[in-house]
């Protein structure tokens, strides 16, 4: 398998410097950037419209992912990918027309990509593995960074990459140089950190590099 992606979260960034710390996050490896969305509904914290992946964009030449927490994501989907979104992940818990948004998202010309909650089996993507690209495994409850890692996520991964030998799964929520390379070793090649990268005592770059070598 070739070398994880680092994936930082600008939900634990510094909104002032925001342009400033993607820039040092790129320039140190980060492969992607992602943008968590959420609504105050499906989970109780509010946060980023479809304007901080144009930022993001307008700040460093790197792929954006955006990360639907939000009720009925088939309303907004096409929004952020014409805001630059190049992979949009939904929530499986989150929307009744999980096919008809995937298949929407595809058409507007992003990938799309899924999400599962740490209480949602991973037998709730039998259907849909198909039309998807990625699996985003949360291994913390959505909502809010700095959250402590669930420690049963990696056996989670391990059944997921059973069951789906050639997608990608992302781990997110917790990931930290300890955690990190458990969940490559159960199987995940895509690794979302925030606290981690964004909060590392010596700077975005030197956490982006300290998982990078974690994981490597």
């Amino acid at each position: 398998m070739s070398q994880p992606l680092i994936v930082p979260s600008i939900l634990s960034a510094d909104f002032n410097r925001l342009g400033d710390q993607v820039r040092e996050a790129v320039e140190a490896g980060a492969d992607r950037i992602q943008v968590d969305v959420m609504d105050g509904h499906f989970v109780p914290n509010f946060s980023m419209g479809a304007m901080f992946v144009t930022a993001v964009k307008q700040a460093a030449d790197v792929p954006v992912e955006a990360h639907l927490m939000i009720e009925r994501p088939e309303l907004f989907a096409e929004a952020f990918v014409k805001a630059g979104a190049d992979v949009v992940i939904v929530q499986v818990e989150s929307t009744y027309s999980l096919y008809r948004t995937v298949m929407a998202i595809g058409e507007y010309g992003a990938r799309a990509a899924v999400a599962l909650n740490p209480a949602t089996p991973v037998e709730a993507l039998l259907e849909i593995l198909p039309y998807i690209t990625e699996v985003n495994v949360m291994t913390v409850e959505p909502g809010f960074g700095g959250q402590r890692f669930i420690k049963g996520s990696p056996d989670k991964v391990r059944r997921l990459r059973s069951l789906a030998p050639d997608i990608e799964i992302e781990v997110d929520g917790g990931i930290d140089v300890e955690t990190g390379p458990l969940c490559v070793a159960a199987g995940a090649n895509v690794l979302v950190a925030g606290s981690a990268v964004f909060g590392h005592s010596d700077g975005v770059g030197a956490g982006v590099r300290a998982l990078r070598g974690a994981v490597g």
